[in-house]
């Protein structure tokens, strides 16, 4: 666990993340990240966006069930 500290950025208060969590995440300046509350009151950082999570993992689950009619249409 690391522990960041939170800064004064112009009229707001942010925080800064270290080299290796940006590696980690893949993320650089002016990306997006979305927050999440997690169990037990915590927040969870991620740079994916859930509700596209879910919809993406929606398709599948119809690609899934309709693989025969999707092969029979790539004929």
């Amino acid at each position: 666990m690391s522990a960041l500290k939170l800064t004064q950025i112009g009229n707001s208060v942010g925080v800064i993340l270290p080299k290796e969590v940006l590696a980690r995440l893949k993320l650089g300046k002016g990306d997006t990240v979305y927050l999440t509350e997690a169990a037990n009151d915590g927040i969870t950082l991620t740079p994916y966006d859930p509700d596209v999570a879910e919809q993406v993992a929606l398709g599948r689950e119809f690609m899934h069930e309709f693989r025969d009619t999707f092969r029979q249409l790539a004929k």
